[in-house]
């Protein structure tokens, strides 16, 4: 009977004993990070490292070979438009400027030529026209006479007819002589136009020469600070080349990489706040990149605010875009391994704050170091944020 007793106790306790629960591991409260969920208004924004560049850059160039002479200021010098910044040499242009002036020149003296030879073939013709008027108003003269000695008898009228066929005829060629004058000024016309169009070509083309040799004197062209010089003396530099680079120091923007993940939130004319390091600058999106690099997308930003003292070109920022506000919702810290509109597990502590058990939830729209819970939290709830990665095979955790 006692042997019995003793089998139907073991028993029974074998099979409470496997009905218990595993022991729950003890997590020091210090290594983790636990938050409260909230409820109110949360503002979603998206960060991104970047850095302060010049909003206006020019970079100079020639457009023609060339050989550097001599560099005549160094990087970091204050520059004006016409402050000269490389002297450049390259004899085969100075042959072609004079060569243009040449047949500038030339072109010149041909169409004044040109223009006194035609003008002379007007004035013949012009004066053509005055010989032939006289003859056909003499001729009309006189067969007027003779019409009146015809009718007294004194003339034949054989005499008269051949006088009146002179005048007729006189009228015609004087027609015809004012049209030849007519064809005369517009031949003028177009052949000081063609000449007109030549001396413009090479005008043109003299211009251009004399444009290619004062590149060679390669110069600022605008208020700022001189930043690079890609070239050395003596160098062999092809057309096109990048000689040097100017910019305007105290008007900067900020190019900053956000990741790509979050870049789809990011639109034109969003606010943003740049932090220098030395100060927070307000800010407006203008840009944003449609190509992606390195997993992150481009954005640009104009500062509407001043610059504190100490920023400058190419200095390291962070930049934080506010995207919207969203009211009255459930949220909390972003856990480690949480990503927006998706489903995980975190531990949520119990009542008696030792003990805290895995629960699966929802999350929906992330900010920086927030997220929305849509589903399984509630206002007042504390849940681990850390990463519990180590803890997958245990659904709670003792807290010490």
């Amino acid at each position: 009977m006692y042997a019995a007793v003793a089998l139907l106790v073991l028993i029974a306790s074998g099979f409470a004993i496997s009905r218990l629960e595993p022991a729950a591991p003890t997590v020091q409260r210090q290594s983790v990070w636990i938050d409260t969920v909230k409820r109110g208004d949360l503002l979603r924004e998206v960060r991104g490292p970047g850095q302060l560049v010049p909003k206006e850059i020019r970079w100079l160039s020639v457009d023609t070979t060339a050989r550097v002479d001599q560099i005549v200021i160094r990087p970091g010098a204050t520059v004006e438009p016409d402050t000269l910044i490389l002297k450049l040499s390259n004899a085969e242009i100075d042959d072609q400027v004079l060569g243009a002036r040449a047949a500038v020149e030339a072109a010149k003296a041909d169409l004044e030529a040109k223009r006194i030879g035609l003008e002379s073939q007007v004035l013949d013709q012009r004066a053509q026209i005055a010989a032939v008027q006289a003859d056909q108003e003499g001729a009309r003269l006189q067969a007027e006479a003779e019409g009146e000695l015809n009718r007294k008898g004194i003339v034949s009228s054989l005499q008269y007819r051949q006088t009146q066929l002179r005048a007729d005829q006189l009228v015609v060629r004087l027609d015809i002589e004012q049209q030849r004058l007519a064809m005369l000024k517009r031949n003028l016309d177009a052949q000081l136009a063609a000449e007109r169009s030549r001396l413009a070509q090479l005008e043109n083309t003299l211009l251009l020469r004399q444009r290619q040799a004062d590149g060679l004197s390669v110069r600022a062209g605008m208020h700022g600070i001189l930043q690079v010089i890609a070239v050395e003396e003596g160098q062999q530099i092809t057309a096109g080349v990048n000689l040097a680079r100017v910019a305007q120091p105290d008007v900067l923007r900020a190019e900053l990489r956000v990741p790509e993940t979050q870049a789809k939130d990011v639109k034109v004319q969003q606010s943003v706040r740049v932090d220098t390091r030395n100060g927070i600058v307000p800010g407006v999106v203008v840009r944003i990149d449609p190509a992606v690099q390195n997993g992150t997308v481009q954005v640009d930003v104009d500062l509407t605010g001043s610059l504190p003292p100490g920023a400058r070109p190419d200095l390291s920022v962070d930049g934080t875009i506010e995207i919207e506000k969203l009211s009255n919702v459930l949220y909390v810290g972003r856990p480690a391994f949480g990503q927006a509109e998706s489903r995980t597990t975190l531990f949520r502590l119990d009542a008696d704050n030792e003990t805290a058990r895995r629960v699966p939830v929802e999350l929906g729209r992330a900010s920086v170091s927030l997220i929305e819970i849509t589903r399984g939290l509630e206002p007042g709830d504390q849940v681990i944020l850390s990463d519990t990665s180590s803890y997958d095979q245990h659904d709670r955790l003792r807290l010490r």
